[in-house]
């Protein structure tokens, strides 16, 4: 057999085994394993490849970031930074048609300026607005849809966890992808709220209005939210304006966020060690899907198929558009199979190659990607944030979630739709601050 069919059997065997329901880090580590055995036949350098790939790995100083920016979420939710935010937004919007769930849209934004995570960001952001829609009479499924749609902002808006891992595996500049990112998550953030206003004209009845808080409360809460602005100022500012390292700035946020925990009395013991085991089991899964997408894409690259790929399709003399719009369709499909994260890693030694071959920025291709992350953490059957609001709140159907999040799913491609044909939204301003 040549390399291109060994290459094509190993990718039939990897998707035949994670639907056997093995873990997609350990199919991905054995399937690569296998096919550089078959094209190589040199079993030690096999054997080594579970070795050198996972030092690979673990001695990344890029990946780092995202341990830092991990436990950085984790504190600031002990610290309360995420209710701030909320209470901020529900303060000047709050007493609108929709309002509290407007507020936490953006709530869920301005917390996944810290987090870097969308499963965090649903989670913690469910805990804070969803007893308070209910006691304004919000419909479940306004609620559960706001914060499982809102929660995909974490993994969209910068820093994100997603995006570092992307700009690692393609060997981008992550600055690069998080200024990027800056204009479609405001795009998104303001379609999200549309579609909550649009589905409010047509049922009114999903949210009640709520009384306006006076001037003075408002200035009251706004003084309060100065914290979270602290750190997502410092951070953020920090690294797009050069002070300091993506690593540097995600280490002085965690710093910020254990401080804030600690200076708010908020940071007990069992906090503490909770957050550590919590972020730690995070941090250890993705380290491992890591690991096993470098041995498999060490396979995919010994087995030549990106390269073949990329020849086939420019001989098709079809236009560039049209792989694009053949992508997106195939990563939505593979959205209502596989997490998020797992479909992005998997495809990427074929896709990353194409893309780049095609023409395109590999930049703005990891900004679509990670918009198409978020739209597969929404869309059934998988819909992993669906499922994050079900374990949450086990009393409310998953038909009701589901329900609950189709206006943000149309929103969210709509946001894609236009990012897609104006790809100067993400390359304008790399290129503009540099």
């Amino acid at each position: 057999m040549s390399p291109i069919e060994v290459g094509l059997i190993g990718f039939a065997c990897l998707i035949a085994v994670i639907f056997l329901q093995v873990p997609i880090a350990i199919a991905m580590a054995v399937t690569g394993a296998a096919g550089y055995l078959i094209l190589t036949g040199n079993l030690s350098g096999m054997i080594s490849l579970f070795g050198t790939e996972t030092v690979n790995v673990l001695m990344n100083k890029d990946f780092a970031v995202i341990m830092f920016f991990l436990l950085m979420g984790g504190f600031a939710g002990a610290a309360n930074l995420s209710a701030d935010i909320y209470r901020f937004a529900n303060a000047w919007m709050g007493h609108m048609r929709g309002g509290l769930a407007m507020a936490t849209i953006i709530g869920c934004g301005g917390f996944g300026a810290i987090c870097g995570s969308s499963i965090a960001t649903t989670a913690t952001m469910a805990r804070i607005a969803m007893p308070e829609m209910e006691r304004r009479g919000y419909s479940l499924a306004l609620c559960t849809g706001s914060l499982a749609a809102g929660g995909t902002l974490g993994s969209l808006v910068p820093p994100s966890v997603i995006m570092v891992i992307y700009a690692v595996q393609v060997e981008q500049f992550i600055i690069d992808l998080f200024i990027g990112a800056i204009l479609p998550s405001i795009l998104s953030v303001l379609l999200f709220i549309a579609a909550i206003r649009i589905q409010l004209y047509f049922q009114p009845q999903m949210a009640p209005l709520s009384p306006r808080m006076n001037f003075g409360e408002r200035i009251a809460i706004t003084r309060k939210t100065w914290g979270a602005i602290f750190v997502i100022v410092v951070v953020m500012g920090g690294i797009y304006t050069g002070v300091f390292t993506v690593n540097e700035g995600a280490a002085i946020g965690l710093v910020l966020a254990l401080a804030f925990a600690v200076g708010r009395r908020l940071l007990t013991g069992e906090t503490f060690w909770k957050t550590l085991r919590e972020q730690a089991g995070s941090i250890a899964l993705l380290y491992l899907i890591l690991i096993g997408a470098n041995i498999f894409g060490y396979f995919i690259t010994l087995s030549h198929m990106p390269e073949a790929m990329v020849e086939w399709v420019k001989a098709l003399g079809i236009p560039p558009i049209a792989v694009i719009f053949v992508l997106i369709v195939m990563y939505i499909v593979l959205g209502c199979v596989f997490d998020a994260l797992s479909g992005m890693v998997l495809t990427l030694p074929f896709v990353a190659p194409l893309v780049a071959g095609l023409g395109y920025d590999l930049v703005w291709w990891g900004i679509v990607n990670v918009m198409l992350i978020e739209i597969g953490m929404i869309t059934p059957p998988v819909g992993i944030n669906v499922f994050v609001m079900h374990g949450l709140r086990k009393d409310i159907p998953l038909a009701t979630i589901f329900r609950g999040i189709t206006p943000f799913l149309l929103a969210n491609l709509v946001a894609l739709a236009i990012v897609v044909a104006f790809p100067e939204m993400v390359t304008w301003l790399p290129k503009a601050l540099k």
